[in-house]
């Protein structure tokens, strides 16, 4: 196992990685939402150009592998946190420059914005993927689950307050205003980020770099990562888990209007309350981490199994309001089904945190980017496999409440088997506390064959 430089983080600490998470997500939502609306409304452009886009820099977050295996080399994680902000900020920014430009030549506009979205995803995977994998080394495992909840609880925090005092300043709109609202917002996240990284890691590298002087090539580490059970089993739950989530976002408030005649004001409150019950899970994780809720709640394994049950649980109490209508407890299901997402992904989270430096030295870097790829690659295909998935059951089927019951129940054996797969991984790691010894894995410095990559991940 490699060792951990430095001495382990605080709560300050973990409060100021989280503020770093808070940048990533600030800079990220406005390209996600506001250029979406702005391309389609303002511009009248096709709907499928900004689901496009999103779709690709979903897709370029296949290189993070890459980008942890460059900070695996290096030993230290802060410059690439950095160059990922920095390419992340430019990306954006050249994104919203991009959609004002379509207002008056809408090819070159286009163009630039694939370039500018490329560039998102790259600096989303290199700082999202490298600061994973910072947070992993700095904080001790009996502090992981609660330190993940209050990074990512600080992170959608950062989502909505950017959304709103953007939305703010985005009055009266003009394609000059949106370019500038957008550099401000880049502007100020990255210098937040900055401040907030200063000294976090500590100018240790580590005995780790000492223990393999030639590394390997990043297809051959890459292979050595997916060759171990454990790697590959997690990335398997990863990429089923997280497809299930993200299946369900595009067609949960279509399935509202339709079944229930629910108004579109009351389908974004419902959404609301979905993200309200996300953090209520993760506030859930984070307290049984802390230890107020005892040790019997303190597993991450069995906070995976239990989240994903309970999501299948909460897609089949979807089924059953397609069938019983408007007398069915909708909301309250729907808040279940957040607060088991949220449950399941902090343990998730928390788990890929204990799991990257456990196994061949040197590569947590890899490990957590095949994992983040995995999600990304899964959030890119849910999506479109969610709606999609609607409209051919629709086609099929004939009837709308019929299509989406029938997604819904996909979905709920998708969390089945996530649940099956979560269970096969490591052991019942306490959320609480932990006094187990992590698993010693004896150092090889030889270069060993790669096995092959073309198989399915």
């Amino acid at each position: 196992m490699a060792a951990r430089t430095g001495a382990d983080l605080g709560w300050l600490g973990v409060l100021r990685l989280g503020l770093v998470q808070m940048a990533i997500g600030a800079m990220v939502v406005l390209t996600t939402s506001t250029l979406n609306r702005v391309m389609v409304v303002e511009l009248a452009l096709p709907a499928l150009l900004p689901g496009l886009l999103v779709g690709l820099h979903y897709l370029v977050q296949v290189t993070r592998p890459r980008m942890g295996f460059g900070s695996d080399v290096g030993g230290r994680r802060t410059p690439w946190i950095i160059g990922g902000l920095a390419v992340l900020a430019l990306g954006a920014v050249g994104a919203a420059a991009a959609t004002a430009w379509m207002g008056t030549s809408p090819v070159a506009g286009i163009v630039l914005a694939v370039i500018c979205f490329l560039l998102i995803g790259g600096g989303v995977s290199a700082a999202g993927t490298n600061l994973l994998v910072l947070l992993a080394k700095r904080v001790p495992e009996n502090r992981r689950a609660p330190a993940a909840s209050i990074v990512w609880m600080m992170m959608i925090f950062g989502l909505a307050f950017t959304a709103v005092m953007a939305g703010k300043m985005l009055d009266p709109f003009s394609p000059a205003r949106l370019v500038a609202v957008m550099a401000g917002v880049c502007g100020l996240a990255f210098v937040v980020a900055l401040l907030a990284l200063h000294r976090v890691e500590g100018h240790e590298v580590g005995t780790e770099i000492q223990a393999e002087p030639a590394p390997p090539p990043f297809r051959q580490a890459l292979a050595q990562v997916w060759a171990e059970p454990e790697a590959r089993r997690f990335t398997i739950f990863i990429f089923v888990s997280m497809l299930a989530f993200s299946a369900q976002d595009l067609i949960l408030e279509p399935f509202a209007g339709t079944v229930f005649g629910w108004t579109p004001g009351q389908t974004t409150q419902l959404s609301g309350l979905q993200h309200g019950g996300v953090l209520t899970g993760m506030i859930l994780v984070a307290l049984a981490g802390a230890g107020v809720l005892g040790r019997r709640f303190g597993s991450l394994r069995g906070w995976a199994v239990g989240g994903c049950l309970v999501s299948a649980l909460a897609l089949l109490g979807l089924v059953a309001a397609g069938v019983v209508g408007k007398a069915w407890p909708l909301a309250a299901n729907v808040f279940l089904l957040g607060a088991a997402n949220g449950a399941f992904s902090i343990a998730a989270i928390a788990s890929m945190m204990r799991l990257a430096h456990e196994g061949r030295q040197r590569r947590a870097g890899v490990r957590m980017g095949l994992w983040g790829a995995a999600q990304a690659v899964a959030f890119g295909l849910g999506g479109v496999l969610g709606t999609g998935a609607s409209d051919l059951a629709r086609w099929l089927i004939g009837s709308p409440v019929a299509a989406y019951c029938t997604v819904f129940a996909g979905e709920a054996l998708l969390f089945v088997l996530a649940a099956c797969l979560a269970a096969r991984i490591g052991g019942a790691a306490p959320v609480s506390h932990s006094t187990r010894p992590r698993a010693q894995h004896p150092e090889h410095t030889r270069q060993e064959p790669a096995v092959a990559l073309g198989q399915p991940r």
